[in-house]
């Protein structure tokens, strides 16, 4: 590899020792002209932890309601309750959708939602009962952080008492939304009704205490610097030294279409693969991070197989918050197509359960017949 910007040569010899990197290097990372050099060593820590394995999973999102009190900035997913195109399902809804994925081979639901002013939280606590009654093979990633801190209001429980509820429940995990970026002054701006960062991260280690895992993400591309970028990543990075509760990483781009920061520039693909690189390298005690096909595109997700990320996600069948926002890319992908887009990335595909357990077909038992003979599965697509 040749080094074009020379500020990047200490910090190449770090990697390469596998030392730790500052804050300040993640600064230089950010600023670097020399984003192939950055990719390199982004790419060289992925093939060390994981050579040319790339990951993904049958999952299906699902999102229970639009309705959300919290009214972001950043936000085209929310509705108020009498606004067009509002909704919530009812929880016979719901599970129709989970049986429909679980017949369709899915061996994870994403269930993430608004925060509804008028649903109590036993309305989820009978949410994750049904579903695991319903579809026991299946882990329910449920419920990001702020859905947490929110049920903990309306409920006047402790953080600590619903996610022991909702374990109790059936909760597997909680995925890693709504982090957004933790910087006060950001916060302030695009999600100023949402729970502070600080809160986040306290609900976060507080999950991992009762032995809930959890993903985390970082939304990039709006009004952060790249200071608040880099505060972001190091204080995840903290609370994994910490709890090594974190399962992967996800960057999350920004999508500014039909919300009240229209007006912003949509991230580049250029700083798409910026922010899976550097995420990859100051994240040194995080396993995984995922390029999102649905966020990125199929295309620039490939190319981040490159350029540190060894996940796909996964299936995905319904998705509502990014598409609100002007995703263009399509809701579903089924499991042969992501195999085909790794290996025409030069990877090697693995399927993989949420916890990043492989996957063999051929030892789980059979799936529940269709909801109509005639009703051919889409997500397996074998």
């Amino acid at each position: 590899m040749t080094i074009t910007d020379q500020r990047l040569k200490p910090i190449s010899d770090k990697v390469l020792a596998g030392e730790r990197l500052s804050f300040d290097e993640g600064i230089t990372l950010y600023r670097s002209p020399d984003l192939l050099a950055v990719g390199w060593l982004a790419n060289h820590v992925r093939e060390k932890k994981h050579g040319n394995v790339t990951y993904y999973n049958v999952n299906r999102h699902i999102n229970p309601t639009n309705i959300c009190v919290a009214h972001c900035k950043l936000c085209a997913f929310g509705r108020d309750p009498d606004a067009p195109g509002a909704y919530n399902f009812a929880l016979e809804e719901i599970y129709e959708r989970a049986e429909q994925g679980m017949r369709e081979g899915a061996l994870e639901f994403h269930i993430v939602g608004g925060l509804h002013p008028d649903l109590p939280f036993e309305y989820f606590l009978d949410m994750m009962r049904g579903l695991k009654k319903r579809c026991p093979g299946v882990h329910l990633k449920a419920f990001t952080m702020v859905e947490v801190g929110y049920f903990a209001r309306i409920s006047k429980l402790s953080v600590k008492e619903v996610l022991l509820k909702l374990k109790e429940a059936g909760a597997d995990s909680l995925p890693g939304g709504g982090a957004e970026i933790f910087h006060p002054r950001v916060r302030k701006i695009i999600c100023d009704h949402k729970v502070s960062g600080q809160m986040w991260l306290n609900i976060a280690r507080q999950a991992h205490e009762i032995g809930l895992r959890s993903n985390a993400t970082m939304l990039y591309g709006h009004v952060e610097t790249e200071e608040e970028r880099v505060d972001h990543l190091v204080k995840l990075r903290e609370l994994q030294d910490e709890t090594h509760g974190f399962v992967a990483f996800i960057p999350l781009a920004f999508h500014p279409d039909n919300t009240a920061l229209s007006h912003v520039p949509k991230p580049t693909g250029y700083a798409d693969l910026r922010n899976i690189a550097v995420s990859r390298l100051l994240l040194d005690n995080f396993d995984h991070i995922k390029a999102y096909w649905i966020m990125l595109t199929p295309s620039i997700a490939q190319i981040a197989l490159r350029f540190g990320a060894n996940d796909l996600d996964g299936t995905v069948v319904e998705e509502k918050i990014y598409h609100d926002a002007g995703a263009k890319t399509s809701e579903f992908t089924p499991r042969a197509e992501l195999e085909r887009l790794i290996r025409a990335a030069g990877r090697v595909p693995v399927e993989r359960d949420t916890l990043y357990h492989p996957v063999d077909r051929s030892k789980l038992p059979p799936l529940p017949p269709p909801a109509r003979p005639d009703l051919v599965s889409l997500t397996l697509n074998v």
